[in-house]
């Protein structure tokens, strides 16, 4: 289930992506993607059992919990630097080269089907609309509504036109809600040139993608490896852990890895989150893996998607890091408006 339907079923029911259409492959069946390497998503019984279980123990996140950060980020950034301000959840404006890319962009108040209801933010962006840099590069990882959010991306497209780069079959759902929208479909290990000696690689992770209940697995999902003149960056906007078998392909892939931004949230009941989220514990195995100079911590402390704490996540990644006796500092979990420069 999509996690947003997870609170909405009904609704999301009438909220589904077209279906893509393409040739068998060894993750396409013709009508579903899957991954070779994972497991397929839980089943909608799952879904009631722990919705609807005895044992159920939902943490109560505050209702507005701001970050003290706000970045108002300059126009362009050239040469060999690149500087990451982190948005929020699983949203990032990454600069250098002169060029500008958002990741995932969600600066909706809900992530949900609608926008009465569903999962809502608890702080602002960390940078506001209007302070945005001319928006050069958008890169959707995949179709759950806190990481394809048609609003601002038809923000976006009004306002800057940008190419937008996502995996198989979301270019459908784009184009279906906003014709405007320039989207642009690639399969798992793909590269696509972005400008000024940048380019971002499809690749494989474990997850899976949904916007209603019928359209399960109908679009690709993934991870993308950008290619920087600070070195590569490597962006895994969603992802359970398995057995660390992505992790490892892509250092073997695309190694050495300058940067690694891996999410940390969206975890508890881990008898259901196991396969598609890591916890900190296997984000920090991925990071060793995947072997990243460095690590910046996401997806989490935005939207309350899951039933742990809102500070469980930071929290447990710091106890994680000690357990393997890793320094805080090569794997630092952001707020709001900070930013990291390398």
């Amino acid at each position: 289930m999509q996690k947003q339907a997870f609170l909405l079923p009904i609704i999301a029911m009438g909220s589904q992506s077209k279906s893509y259409n393409g040739p068998p492959s060894d993750h396409f069946d013709g009508r579903q993607f899957f991954d070779p390497d994972g497991v397929p998503p839980k089943s909608l019984r799952d879904v009631l059992r722990w919705q609807f279980g005895r044992d159920r123990q939902r943490e109560i996140w505050p209702k507005w919990v701001p970050s003290p950060h706000a970045d108002t980020p300059p126009e362009r950034v050239q040469g060999d630097k690149v500087r990451l301000s982190f948005v929020g959840h699983a949203s990032w404006l990454i600069q250098t080269s002169g060029k500008n890319i958002l990741v995932d962009p969600v600066w909706s108040e809900r992530a949900s089907p609608v926008r009465w209801a569903g999962p809502k933010r608890v702080n602002d962006p960390g940078i506001d609309f209007s302070a945005l840099p001319p928006i050069d590069i958008v890169l959707v990882s995949h179709g759950h509504y806190d990481h394809l959010d048609i609003a601002t991306l038809s923000k976006l497209a009004a306002k800057f036109s940008p190419r937008i780069v996502t995996p198989l079959g979301n270019d459908v759902t784009m184009r279906r809600a906003n014709p405007a929208l320039r989207a642009e479909a690639f399969d798992w290990h793909q590269g696509v040139e972005l400008g000024g000696g940048l380019a971002a690689t499809l690749v494989p992770t474990r997850h899976w993608s949904a916007r209603g209940l019928f359209d399960r697995n109908r679009a690709l999902w993934a991870s993308f490896v950008l290619k920087t003149p600070a070195g590569k960056v490597y962006i895994v906007c969603d992802s359970g852990y398995g057995e660390g078998t992505h992790f490892r392909r892509v250092r073997e892939t695309h190694g050495p890895l300058r940067l690694a931004l891996l999410p940390i949230g969206a975890y508890e009941p881990r008898w259901f989150m196991r396969d598609q989220h890591m916890n900190p514990a296997d984000a920090v195995k991925a990071l060793a893996d995947c072997g990243a100079e460095q690590a910046l911590a996401h997806h989490h402390g935005t939207f309350q998607l899951t039933d742990e704490a809102i500070d469980a996540p930071v929290r447990a990644l710091h106890a994680a890091l000690d357990e393997a006796k890793i320094a805080h500092q090569r794997f630092v979990a952001l707020k709001p408006g900070q930013v990291v420069e390398i």
